[in-house]
C-alpha cells in the first residue's frame, strides 16, 4: 500500500548532538543544537520530541473541539525524560492534557478519540515509556 503524502518535509543534520537542525527543501528551519546536559545553547531532541508531541495533541485536540462546536481552551504540557538504561539511554514521556471546559466523561472520550488521531501519538502509541494523561491541574514532572 502506497500512502499519498498531504505534506512532505526533509530534516538535515550533519554536525551530530551540537550543531544545527534545518529543512532543506523549505530552508524555513534552521535551529541551533545541543545536548541536554550541556551548557552550549541551543535545543536538544528531548525539547523537540516535546514541542512534537505537544503542538500535535493540541491542534487534534482543537479540530475535536471544533467538531463538537466548542471554545478552543485545551492546554498541553509534555514532559521528556532522558535516563540510562542497558545500552544507553531511552525517553520517558508524559503528556499532561487540561480541558477545564467540559465535563470529566466528556474529556476523557475526547482525549481517546485524540490520542487515535494524532499522527504524533500514533508514532509513539505501544511505547510504555510514553502516557498521555488527562489532568485538572497540571503537576510538575520532575
Amino acid at each position: 500500500m502506497t500512502n499519498k503524502s498531504l505534506y512532505h518535509t526533509e530534516i538535515e543534520n550533519t554536525a551530530g548532538l551540537v550543531g544545527r537542525v534545518k529543512t532543506i527543501i523549505t530552508k524555513d528551519l534552521s535551529v541551533q543544537t545541543s545536548g541536554p546536559l550541556s551548557d552550549e545553547p541551543g535545543t536538544n531532541p528531548e525539547q523537540l520530541l516535546g514541542a512534537a508531541l505537544a503542538t500535535c495533541l493540541n491542534a487534534t485536540i482543537e479540530a475535536e473541539e471544533k467538531r463538537r462546536q466548542l471554545e478552543h481552551k485545551s492546554v498541553v504540557r509534555v514532559g521528556v525524560d532522558m535516563a540510562r538504561d542497558t545500552q544507553g539511554f531511552q525517553f520517558f514521556v508524559t503528556a499532561q492534557v487540561k480541558l477545564p471546559h467540559v465535563s470529566r466523561q466528556e474529556a476523557e472520550d475526547m482525549l481517546a478519540i485524540v490520542a487515535q488521531r494524532c499522527p504524533v501519538s500514533k508514532l509513539l502509541s505501544g511505547s510504555s515509556n510514553v502516557q498521555i494523561v488527562l489532568v485538572d491541574d497540571f503537576n510538575v514532572m520532575s
